[in-house]
């Protein structure tokens, strides 16, 4: 939360000239509203269950960049889908996902005490995103387009400007 996954996503499906898709938009599309909202009224397993569906069939018909929800990790069939493919794993510090996040967005998982939430979220799925991520990247005190040229470097792609 607060990488700038959909951010840089952006900017780098830009430079290589590729479609870019995000699955959370998938959801929030498919469903006809805030992923806040389905958290509140149906609740998280349910939400997981979209989350996994819209990773299975993104990944079945994009070829382009694609960004993850950050809980997308958390099924285990979703990390053998992405197993060998060129993740990359976004990260940041604490004090920095706070300030990016704040208070007054819809993060339903930070909504009490964010310091100490993504601390914990953070230690639970750190292993996993480095399970599937074949680079990591920080994001801290870097512009997306700075994120955007450190992925291409480290995955060794070619930049298509445009």
């Amino acid at each position: 939360m607060g990488s700038g996954k959909s951010t840089v996503g952006e900017v780098l499906a830009r430079r290589l000239g590729v479609p870019y898709r995000d699955t959370d938009a998938d959801i929030v599309t498919a469903e006809g509203r805030e992923i806040a909202d389905i958290f509140v009224e149906d609740g998280e397993p349910r939400f997981r269950e979209l989350e996994r569906a819209a990773v299975r069939e993104a990944l079945a018909v994009h070829s382009g960049v694609l960004a993850l929800g950050g809980g997308a990790v958390l099924d285990p069939g979703s990390r053998a889908l992405l197993a060998g493919l060129p993740v990359v794993f976004l990260s940041l510090d604490v004090e920095e996902a706070v300030r990016r996040t704040g208070l007054n967005q819809a993060r339903p998982l930070l909504a009490v005490n964010p310091r100490r939430q993504w601390r914990e979220l953070m230690a639970a799925r750190r292993p996993l995103y480095t399970e599937v991520a074949r680079v990591e990247v920080a994001t801290d005190d870097r512009t997306p387009d700075e994120v955007a040229d450190a992925i291409i470097a480290a995955l060794e792609l070619k930049d298509d400007p445009v």
